[in-house]
């Protein structure tokens, strides 16, 4: 399921056999890419535990359908409408497709924007991961623009060794699918820890590093001449700083089984297991396998203390001559419906609700007549997001499209209201927040005017 370190490369090994890329990735994996030194120098600094807040992002690559997920037309044309009718859900007045019957039944556990305006049309998850849009990418301080996730990884830091911001995308044939982002600006120590490879099916390794048993690393003196031998190699790149004391005691964090165990399902009581159906490892195309259980595996590592987790699921781009619009959404919603359902009732019944909130959407809708293959084509005029969780205030439909679904008639929302008010979530006041960048310059996390959406957190 999940390789952390890929394969031994016996060309150019330090450190006992372990290669210079592996050592780099463990090196970053200490703490979202925190070094090796700095984890533990956040860890001594914080002294006192926080409450723990986190936010699953999942993002559906291609652009999912507005009109046929959660805001259906039924009383439009049949070249509208499409093939899909409403539901009722335990929501007086609040419908949405009947692919969906599990999500239905717990409507009153989230929230549906439906008048998401501001997509920018890339076919891209660039917007889902740091709420810019493209064009926003040539006026970015230098380093660029930092996924969300680095934006919280560096403002709370991490807990107890695990690291503050992790992905769960798989690389997927449309690279821009698979990108989590990354530290941008605030620099490559907070960008995402990546825990999954091409293969879905690859089995997750000891978080040792390869080649220094536990028992060795009590051997200090061999430890630090790996070290020092390492350091005369990267020092000069920048890419590791502060191997100080901190290293042995940092390195043991990486034998640390809390992480294992988080990744690690078959931990998690069958039962649980099971709600969430069973995961298809098959690549959808262009897009990501239906690996449904790591939405799971999401709960599992915000519960061992992880504050950000990014995840891909599916592919969602039917518009093409096959036609698939509507086979394909019969064939893939209902394991979403399974999936996501049961991580809602999941992290309710673990009283989790309130501290962990969750986010799904795409980078852009879909139009609302049909083309001549039975499909939606691009539509970034309109466009959802579901959220659930985080302490919100559920069960309510925010803004709305008109008659057809072109665009919001109603409480247009921007991405990066959406991201406020994920900050808020997590406890973060984007109002007063800010990070500075390579130049000595301040920066708030979202643009100036942009407030969290008071009907969820007002």
């Amino acid at each position: 399921m999940i390789d952390l370190f890929g394969s031994r490369d016996n060309s150019h090994t330090h450190c006992d056999g372990v290669s210079r890329r592996d050592f780099l990735k463990v090196g970053g994996m200490a703490a979202g890419g925190l070094s090796l030194g700095q984890l533990l120098e956040v860890e001594a600094a914080q002294k006192t535990g926080r409450s723990h807040k986190a936010v699953i992002n999942i993002y559906l690559p291609g652009g999912p359908s507005h009109l046929d997920f959660f805001d259906l037309k039924p009383e439009a044309g049949r070249e509208i409408r499409g093939e899909f009718r409403p539901i009722k859900t335990n929501v007086p007045g609040v419908e949405i497709c009947e692919m969906f019957p599990r999500l239905a039944k717990i409507a009153d556990q989230y929230s549906i924007i439906r008048s998401l305006s501001d997509s920018d049309g890339a076919h891209d998850c660039f917007q889902c991961m740091t709420g810019r849009r493209q064009s926003e990418k040539r006026n970015a301080p230098q380093g660029g623009w930092p996924s969300w996730g680095s934006w919280v990884s560096k403002l709370q830091g991490s807990q107890a060794g695990v690291p503050a911001n992790f992905s769960l995308m798989y690389p997927t044939g449309n690279r821009t699918w698979g990108e989590s982002g990354n530290g941008g600006y605030i620099g490559a120590a907070h960008s995402p820890m990546q825990l999954v490879q091409k293969n879905p099916n690859a089995k997750a390794q000891s978080l040792v590093l390869e080649g220094i048993s536990l028992n060795r690393l009590n051997d200090r003196n061999r430890l630090r001449s790996a070290i020092d031998k390492f350091r005369g190699t990267v020092d000069a790149t920048g890419q590791m700083k502060g191997l100080d004391a901190y290293n042995a005691q940092a390195l043991g964090i990486l034998s640390n089984s809390g992480l294992m165990d988080a990744l690690d399902v078959s931990k998690e009581d069958p039962r649980i297991a099971e709600r969430y159906g069973v995961n298809d490892p098959r690549y959808q195309r262009d897009g990501a396998p239906k690996m449904i259980r790591n939405f799971l595996i999401a709960r599992r590592l915000v519960e061992a203390g992880a504050r950000v987790v990014s995840l891909n699921y599916s592919r969602w781009d039917w518009h093409g001559g096959d036609g698939m619009n509507f086979p394909r959404s019969r064939q893939e919603m209902p394991l979403l419906d399974q999936g996501l359902s049961a991580l809602i009732t999941d992290l309710k019944e673990r009283g989790l609700n309130k501290d962990v909130a969750v986010v799904m959407w795409g980078e852009f809708g879909r139009t609302p007549k049909i083309n001549k293959n039975n499909s939606r084509d691009h539509w970034p005029r309109a466009n959802f997001a579901f959220m659930a969780g985080g302490g919100m205030n559920h069960g309510q439909i925010i803004g709305s499209t008109d008659k057809h679904g072109n665009e919001p008639s109603e409480r247009p929302v921007k991405f990066q209201e959406v991201f406020a008010t994920l900050y808020t979530c997590l406890g973060i006041n984007t109002e007063t927040a800010t990070v500075t960048d390579s130049q000595g310059r301040p920066h708030y996390l979202v643009d100036s005017g942009i407030k969290p959406i008071r009907e969820l957190v007002g």
